[in-house]
């Protein structure tokens, strides 16, 4: 499978020249000003090729440049990368690079880079890319702007490229080789080829960055500098950006009720345009090793005990939507045909199957005890949490809820194994390859968060998920895809119950924002102010 040679060229032209004078020409944008933008927690790594984060993006992406990104219509588009091509067997993928690129101190970017952060970071390291670049064997550089990419087998073109949007971010090879990876301090003041050039970070304050005056892009950036404020307070943001002192807050960081409140002032725009390449999930994680939840007709019942809609439209302000499985509706190259919801709320039947299983009410009502531990990636989650807890208790089992800070959680979960169940966020990244499959195939290292840690393990899921990560014809590939969400709605080894868009509040003095299908995690060239 090929990508026309001529068709890339053509994209990489409107991107380097023709782009510039169609936004001037669509927006009379203005040079100059600061873009103030909420952050709401601090980052060990700022480093994105060492941390798959869209807290590490929305910062880095603007610094650090990936080989391609996704365009408004979540198309792969040319970056540091110019044009690509696949072997007929799908195993050798050259990339041509671009030329005249350097990074911020001033070196040439070359293909040794991208050879570099491939073997040494996006197979080794980087999470997610790990399982991704499992069969990469090595990268060959036949000259300054050329990267071959050998695997050992088929790796399908349209999974690399849409993989590397967000795992193919590229640093400095001459900042990093024969230095201790993990602590180089250039992981939290990062040096790329970006619009915009690190400056300066104070722990529990700001980030900043600066405009890149020799950026490839001619004419680019607009804005003079960016700032991330550090606000972990919810209501705190809200205030700062009423009043003015910040411009931006996306990915969903105010409160639900902050941004219902926000859609009523018109001094700024509450949008999900812009984050449809990031949908994510409610989760709800069983742990195996309790025989309890092992048994399916219990899983079935916990599952069918929960009343989504009423979740969404009580708790979630109606931002978001009962889920059918694994793969979102919005992921039009894989989204089953006639999916639909498969475990409908049914209390009756919920009682029904846990009778069924053997666990009937005792004297005081109860069937049995579980212990619940909520991953804190958004408010809601222990809102989910509560709404678990309290339509558990209408069919009998009684649960407790067991509140550890992010890190703590994570290592209960995925280390300790120490939960029944455990819900949280999924973030879907545009193929179930890319970070979703890893929930389900065993073999992840344990400790690794939201991998398969539950004390499930299917040979027949192992082996489609290889197949589908391997398969170069894409209608193949769907069908694939569509069996593997078949089998993990039967045997529910885990259970997405939401399907939500992250939401930004933006101030209206801003332009050209949510442009392309991440915009927050993207680079923010042509996105400028009215001062």
């Amino acid at each position: 499978m090929k990508i026309s040679n001529f068709k890339q060229a053509l994209i990489s032209v409107f991107f380097t020249i023709l782009l510039p004078f169609y936004v001037m020409a669509n927006n009379n944008p203005q040079y100059g000003g600061t873009l103030v933008v909420h952050y709401s927690g601090e980052q060990r790594v700022l480093n994105p090729a060492l941390r798959a984060s869209t807290g590490v993006y929305e910062v880095s992406g603007k610094i650090v440049e990936s080989l391609v990104d996704l365009d408004a219509d979540g198309n792969v588009v040319p970056v540091l990368a110019t044009s690509w091509t696949s072997s007929p067997d799908g195993k050798t993928i050259t990339f041509k690079l671009r030329e005249g690129v350097r990074w911020h101190d001033g070196k040439p970017f070359t293909s040794k880079d991208v050879q570099y952060n491939a073997m040494e970071f996006w197979k080794t390291r980087l999470n997610f890319s790990t399982a991704l670049q499992l069969n990469l064997t090595s990268v060959d550089t036949p000259d300054d702007y050329t990267a071959i990419f050998n695997y050992s087998r088929p790796m399908p073109l349209d999974l690399l490229l849409r993989a590397l949007v967000d795992l193919g971010y590229v640093v400095p090879r001459h900042l990093y080789q024969g230095t201790d990876i993990l602590n180089n301090p250039y992981n939290t003041a990062p040096v790329g080829t970006g619009p915009f050039k690190f400056v300066e970070y104070q722990r529990g304050q700001h980030i900043i960055v600066e405009r890149n005056q020799d950026y490839w892009r001619k004419g680019f950036p607009y804005l003079d500098k960016i700032v991330w404020r550090i606000i972990d307070d919810k209501s705190s943001a809200s205030a700062a950006l009423e009043s003015g002192q910040i411009d931006l807050s996306a990915y969903s960081k105010l409160s639900l009720a902050d941004i219902d409140r926000f859609k009523q002032n018109p001094k700024f725009e509450v949008l999900t345009k812009g984050s449809q390449a990031n949908i994510f999930n409610n989760t709800l994680e069983f742990n195996f090793r309790n025989p309890i939840i092992a048994d399916l007709n219990v899983r079935k019942a916990i599952v069918q005990s929960l009343n989504i809609p009423f979740f969404v439209d009580d708790f979630l302000y109606g931002l978001g939507k009962p889920a059918t499985g694994i793969i979102p509706s919005s992921s039009k190259n894989f989204y089953p045909k006639d999916s639909k919801i498969v475990y409908p709320f049914d209390k009756k039947k919920a009682e029904a199957l846990l009778d069924q299983a053997g666990y009937k009410r005792k004297a005081d009502g109860n069937r049995f005890n579980l212990k619940l531990v909520h991953i804190n990636n958004g408010e809601d989650v222990p809102l989910f949490a509560t709404f678990i807890q309290q339509s558990l208790a209408e069919i009998g089992i009684n649960v407790t809820i067991v509140n550890h800070d992010t890190a703590g959680a994570l290592n209960a979960v995925y280390k300790q194994h120490d939960f029944d169940l455990a819900t949280g966020w999924h973030q879907y990244r545009g193929d179930p390859a890319v970070s979703t499959t890893v929930w389900l195939r065993s073999g992840s290292p344990d400790g690794a968060p939201w991998t398969n840690q539950y004390g499930w393990q299917s040979d027949k899921v192992d082996q489609l998920i290889d197949n589908a990560a391997t398969e170069i014809d894409p209608i193949k590939r769907k069908a694939l895809y569509s069996q593997l969400v078949d089998i993990v709605n039967e045997e529910l080894p885990l259970w997405f119950a939401t399907e939500r868009d992250f939401i930004s509040v933006v101030s209206t003095k801003v332009h050209n924002h949510h442009n392309t299908a991440r915009w927050p995690s993207s680079s923010w060239f042509d996105v400028w102010i009215e001062k």
